[in-house]
């Protein structure tokens, strides 16, 4: 079986680079320990071994299909989820009286990546039942999270988000779906919502759809949207949904399976509501509040989204550094000889390239991911006077930590088939199905265009430009603490370029944007997303040289050359990555139109 994930990285990152450990410090976290975060770990990783990752590659071959009327998976997967739920990571981040460990969120990011590096695909239907549930915690009343909150939590129940619909995808002021009121306060949903994962399996005894929704009257766009909890069966007075054919349909109809090139252990369905009878959901909150509320989970997820890409990338990477290590071709430069033995290709420079391009990627978005999922315990248990300028810390990181490493390790993984060759894009090694499970992340939970609008339309501005203030000072924070040491002299030079370089075009366009206007001001968004994407990853790479520099002197001789191997890879991406904000940052600065000009009968 392939290596999926670096136990030594993520406890690098976790307790070297973050300070993990010190979390039981706060009250809500004082019965843990490091070893118990340690050996939650470990736990995750002997479940995800032996039950996620032994089906990846015969869930990618046997894509769920319809047999009898009902979406037929491989059994593996219901071994997996089940035990997923015996380890009790449904509910495992919640109150102890939820049934939960009340473990950090930090934590349960990085439980999560075991699963989402073994097995994408499976591990979605978790994924999407633990933000399900997470949103229902904060809004859903009591008696709400009682009924459907609670078998999510115990894993008898799954959950989605059902938001598109096939006319209008990301564009969700567009949705028609209808919401009408009922004698007993409920609604009647009729609609239809299409690229709906995990939407019909026989996974669980239930699926609880978190839908978008218009109620009848409401007005048009975002403003008159509201949020629904519709199960997929009824549900009896006492909380169950009975057995076999005594189940009684809520009429969520199965129209159809969409096939993805990715995640194919997911199923991603076509679901009408109200064909053949009445769909009944319950209102979440306030009418009209469905969208803000929706962004609690869709915000989580885009966070999750680039965990995900990282430890496909970060897959990819290792099973390419195995076989770099293992596959002997051609012979070095300085020697001519043609009766020499060849070398492993590890030994070429061009190969230590593209491997030390996969290493900056993937261990840089790990880092990033990691640091925002702390970022949601500091909002939730940090010191109350810091927490406005977490949030909107968080706000702005957010579209980042989605869309970075979705791209990135996208060429992580295509430098990795490169590294392997003619074996890399056959079936016969795994690359090639990380590589496409990883396309799809760059769409997942809003394009890059949708990122990019809202990292320089929204997150910069919001607070009068308070998000960034923050940012930035965090990052002189650590350009200072890494003064003193001159192994970090390039990094530390490189990072404060690129802060210059992006933070001048970014001041230039804002300055600019009342005789811009809307359409030029946002028409190279994406530039700014590479821009502050590659910037901020530049200070993560700091940040774990510094941790590196710092553990260097008085590390085992068995840990010298993975902290040699963090100073490098730092080095590298100050080297070659880093320089390229310069071009972004010119082009962003110029407001340059060349793609607003273009006109469609151009094409």
């Amino acid at each position: 079986m392939a290596p999926f994930l670096s136990k030594r990285d993520l406890q690098f990152q976790l307790f070297e680079v973050l300070d993990t450990a010190r979390l039981p410090e706060r009250p809500r976290f004082a019965e843990h320990s490091r070893e118990v975060y340690q050996d939650i770990l470990n736990v995750a990783y002997g479940v995800a071994e032996k039950y996620f990752a032994n089906h990846a590659r015969a869930a990618d071959v046997n894509e769920p299909h319809i047999e009898g009327g009902k979406v037929k998976l491989l059994p593996e997967a219901k071994q997996a989820l089940e035990a997923f739920r015996d380890a009790g990571f449904f509910s495992a981040h919640h109150d102890e009286a939820l049934g939960g460990l009340q473990l950090p969120w930090v934590v349960m990011q990085a439980v999560q990546a075991h699963f989402q590096a073994a097995n994408p695909g499976t591990s979605s239907y978790s994924f999407l039942t633990i933000g399900n549930a997470n949103l229902q915690r904060v809004f859903a009343s009591p008696e709400q999270q009682e009924k459907y909150m609670r078998p999510l939590l115990e894993g008898r129940w799954f959950g989605t988000m059902a938001l598109s619909e096939p006319h209008a995808g990301s564009g969700l002021a567009d949705i028609t779906t209808t919401a009408t009121p009922r004698e007993d306060g409920t609604y009647s949903i009729t609609g239809t919502k299409m690229w709906i994962s995990g939407g019909e399996h026989e996974l669980s005894e239930n699926i609880v759809h978190l839908v978008l929704a218009r109620i009848k009257g409401a007005p048009a766009g975002v403003k008159g949207i509201s949020l629904f909890l519709v199960p997929r069966y009824r549900i009896d007075a006492d909380g169950s949904v009975g057995q076999g054919e005594a189940k009684q349909s809520n009429h969520v109809v199965l129209a159809g399976l969409n096939h993805k090139m990715g995640h194919r252990g997911t199923t991603n369905t076509l679901l009408n509501f109200g064909e053949g009878g009445e769909t009944i959901g319950e209102l979440v909150g306030e009418p009209g509040r469905g969208l803000a509320q929706m962004f609690h989970m869709m915000n989580e997820a885009r966070i999750g989204v680039g965990m995900g890409a990282v430890m496909s990338g970060y897959a990819g990477y290792l099973a390419s550094l195995e076989y770099a290590r293992d596959r002997r071709q051609g012979r070095p430069a300085s020697n001519r000889d043609p009766q020499a033995e060849p070398v492993p290709i590890i030994e070429h420079a061009d190969v230590r390239r593209m491997l030390l391009r996969q290493k900056v990627f993937v261990e840089g978005g790990l880092s990033l991911a990691l640091y925002a999922a702390s970022l949601v315990d500091d909002l939730n248990t940090g010191p109350e006077d810091g927490r406005a300028d977490t949030a909107l810390l968080l706000d702005l990181l957010t579209p980042i930590a989605k869309s970075w490493p979705s791209k990135y390790s996208q060429e992580a993984l295509s430098d990795a088939i490169q590294v392997m060759g003619g074996a890399g894009y056959t079936r016969d090694t795994p690359v090639e199905m990380y590589y496409r499970d990883n396309r799809l992340n760059p769409i997942h939970e809003g394009t890059e265009g949708i990122q990019g609008n809202d990292l320089l339309g929204r997150k910069l501005t919001q607070a009068s430009g308070r998000g960034l203030e923050v940012l930035l000072a965090r990052m002189e924070a650590d350009l200072q603490a890494a003064e003193g040491h001159e192994e970090l002299a390039d990094i530390r030079a490189g990072l404060q370029e690129a802060i210059r370089q992006s933070t001048a075009a970014l001041q230039s366009l804002l300055r600019r944007a009342p005789e811009l206007g809307p359409d030029l001001f946002l028409a190279n968004a994406n530039a700014a997303l590479d821009m502050v994407g590659h910037t901020v990853v530049g200070w993560m790479w700091l940040r774990q040289a510094l941790a590196a520099a710092r553990a260097l002197p008085e590390a085992r001789s068995s840990d010298r050359d993975f902290y040699q191997g963090k100073l490098h890879a730092a080095r590298f991406f100050a080297r070659y990555e880093l320089p390229r904000v310069r071009t972004w940052a010119e082009l962003l600065a110029s407001a340059d139109p060349t793609t607003l000009e273009m006109q469609e009968s151009w094409f």
